[in-house]
């Protein structure tokens, strides 16, 4: 079977590789993983059908490159920069990912947060071309016979959302179909995840809000959401269509609802090889970052007593994370959470008082209480954060500007240097802005955030503001998972690539929380072979070329699977392929 019914990947004589295409001319020039624009060769062209089609002039890719980054820095906004990147994607992928890779510390905001936000918001009003997949209530019963439309053979990477909880903004419906595309857009820049093995998901069960429901260009299925058995119902048979369509496939979970989160998690991951971002890359990410705040503290974590305010999927995996990573540093479990302090919107997880089950894990016991002053029946941040005297305070409550400057002061009041991580996004969502965080501690705090934020200038002195991005983890634990064919994304994976991403930054950007976002790719690298190791190590790969490799064999084979943005030569094949 070829990889799309389109063309297939082949090799000549001397092994390099071309595409044998089965689609000519016009037609040729609208797919976008074979269109190359101007830069089809004077041969291709006459074997293709393309003569006269096309300017006289064959580009080289750079040529192109310089052609569109120049129209891309003409335009104003950053929503206008979205959609003409969007629109180059649906166009031209090997140009785009050739674009985004040059400038991919420039692009990242403009293509993922915060402008992916209002392109969630728009994407009825914007909507261009189609991309992706949708399983709707609409095709459900039939969705064998959907999925086989889709023309790419072998995908190994599917990002699927029910849209239920889209960054801070919460229901977004069919709009959230922008968030997996962007997702992958990520893997394969960063993560090196061919285009061709990649498929956005949106799983349209409906939405609650009614503004979407009644507005006129709305896209998506115009019902309330499914909820209870109507909806695991509906996600078992896309899972199942899912794995017969694709078996060597694996699912990142994204922006689903806190609770169904956490559901939809345990009840798919040992089914088919599964793992949701929000709640593990999120919390992969926080300790990596945490790791190399304490180093530059000169500290252990298990010296730490960490806060979190937000105790939602990505909140209680970040709890998890960190809980993982104290006792690994040397605390027992019991230790280890007395050093843990979650809040919800209520106040303090304490065990006494009514919560869902997936928090109650991390809820403190009464008697850790005893000799804590605070005025109502739990304590509020503020009197966690005095009465714990928090060294660490992590920001994942979607509430912006809650970080106030009692609440940091009180920080730098139990430590000379405090950890102060605002990682919600978008940038409206964080719970403190970078600048008013250095100024109220003097200099002192170590600041990270979920968002993009330029640095701060303080006395004269320059502090840059790391990015908690999920991008640093997703991307290399993804591709790892593909690579190895795994059985199972399993928990030492995804914690393996936190202490990866945390070795990195000392080693390559030691006086940094994170590296800078322009490191991506090489980030991605290390991630995606130490975690490629990791699994080998647990028993769960199922591909046979990387079963007895060292890990510097590992990294090598990971290396060399990295998709990169050139142009292939083409070859018409005398007729179309039959699958």
């Amino acid at each position: 079977m070829s990889v799309s019914r389109y063309y297939d990947v082949k090799r000549d004589e001397a092994g390099n590789r071309y595409l044998e295409v089965y689609v000519q001319g016009f037609l040729l020039t609208r797919f976008p993983l074979l269109n190359k624009g101007t830069a089809y060769t004077l041969e291709e062209r006459r074997q293709l059908g393309l003569e006269g089609l096309l300017p006289p002039h064959v580009n080289s890719i750079k040529e192109q490159l310089d052609q569109t980054y120049r129209q891309y820095r003409l335009l104003g906004s950053e929503m206008e920069k979205h959609i003409y990147l969007r629109n180059l994607q649906d166009r031209n992928e090997v140009l785009f990912y050739a674009l985004l890779e040059e400038h991919l510390e420039e692009m990242l905001p403009i293509l993922y947060t915060p402008t992916v936000g209002e392109a969630v918001r728009q994407f009825s009003h914007i909507y261009r071309y189609p991309r992706g997949f949708t399983a709707s209530t609409a095709n459900i019963e039939g969705i064998r016979e959907a999925l086989a439309n889709v023309p790419l053979n072998d995908v190994r990477l599917i990002v699927a959302t029910d849209s239920s909880a889209i960054l801070g903004i919460g229901d977004q419906g069919f709009g959230g179909m922008a968030i997996p595309i962007g997702k992958l857009s990520i893997y394969t820049a960063a993560g090196g995840v061919g285009p061709d093995k990649t498929l956005p998901v949106e799983l349209d069960v409906g939405t609650d809000r009614a503004d979407l429901l009644f507005d006129p260009l709305y896209l998506g299925v115009r019902h309330k959401r499914l909820s209870g058995e109507p909806y695991y119902a509906f996600m078992d048979r896309f899972v199942e269509a899912v794995k017969d369509r694709y078996p060597k496939v694996v699912i990142q979970w994204e922006d689903f609802a806190k609770d169904t989160a956490f559901a939809v998690l345990e009840r798919y991951r040992k089914v088919i090889p599964s793992f949701n971002d929000d709640i593990q890359g999120t919390g992969a990410v926080a300790l990596a970052g945490l790791i190399s705040a304490c180093r530059l503290k000169g500290e252990r974590l298990s010296d730490q007593r960490v806060v979190i305010h937000g105790a939602g999927a990505g909140g209680i995996g970040v709890a998890w994370a960190i809980l993982e990573g104290l006792k690994r540093d040397g605390l027992s479990e019991k230790e280890a959470k007395k050093r843990l302090f979650v809040l919800d919107s209520r106040g303090l997880l304490v065990e006494n008082r009514s919560m869902e089950a997936y928090k109650q894990p991390y809820a403190q016991q009464p008697q850790a209480l005893e000799g804590w002053s605070f005025a109502g029946q739990v304590p509020t941040l503020l009197e966690t954060i005095q009465n714990a005297r928090a060294t660490v305070l992590l920001g994942l409550s979607g509430q912006g500007g809650s970080f106030t400057e009692p609440i940091v002061r009180a920080m730098h009041f139990n430590t000379p240097r405090p950890i102060i991580f605002p990682l919600s996004n978008p940038t409206s969502a964080s719970e403190a802005l970078p600048d008013d965080l250095i100024h109220w501690t003097e200099g002192q705090a170590i600041v990270a955030a979920g968002s993009p934020f330029p640095p701060v200038v303080y006395n004269g002195s320059y502090y840059p503001v790391g990015q908690g991005n999920n991008a640093f983890v997703f991307p290399g634990l993804g591709f790892a998972a593909v690579l190895g064919q795994v059985s199972e994304v399993s928990d030492g994976m995804v914690l393996e690539a936190a202490y990866a991403l945390a070795d990195y930054t000392a080693r390559e950007t030691p006086e940094r929380v994170y590296p800078p976002v322009k490191q991506l790719r090489e980030v991605s690298r290390e991630v995606a072979s130490r975690v490629l190791a990791k699994a080998l190590e647990e028993g769960l790969c199922r591909e046979p070329r990387v079963q007895n490799m060292n890990a510097a064999q590992v990294g090598a084979f990971v290396a060399s699977r990295m998709w990169e943005p050139h142009y292939l030569p083409f070859r018409w094949a005398d007729r179309r392929r039959e699958d």
